[in-house]
């Protein structure tokens, strides 16, 4: 699956949220959106590396599915704060187009995983 570098830009992607969020939380003091930016940015590495630790190969489809779902709400998230002016165009530009690269690793896992069934 080339999970090894899902696991590392996702972990990559999760310091770049931790630090969007410490930054929307004391630079623009806005708590609820960047929470929820914060839990499901970091899911997604989260269950990437569960998926190197799976029981069975359902077990790994469903963790990789799960990070696929978290990785677009993810992206929701990064449309509202940029939307509702929390985040400017660069910034939004920058961690999103990150946020789609990974989406495109993770659906490509997806797909080979489906195909192979």
């Amino acid at each position: 699956m080339g999970n090894s570098v899902i696991l590392d830009k996702s972990k990559k992607f999760a310091l770049r949220i931790v630090k969007l969020y410490k930054y929307l939380n004391e630079q623009k003091h806005e708590h609820v959106l960047s929470k929820q930016l914060l839990r499901c940015g970091t899911s997604i590495g989260a269950n990437a590396k569960e998926c190197a630790f799976a029981q069975s190969k359902a077990d790994f489809t469903a963790k990789i599915f799960i990070a696929q779902k978290e990785c677009a709400e993810t992206e929701y998230w990064l449309e509202l704060l940029y939307e509702s002016e929390y985040i400017n165009k660069i910034e939004f530009d920058s961690i999103y187009e990150d946020c789609q690269e990974l989406m495109r690793l993770i659906v490509a896992s997806t797909k080979t995983l489906q195909s192979k069934q």
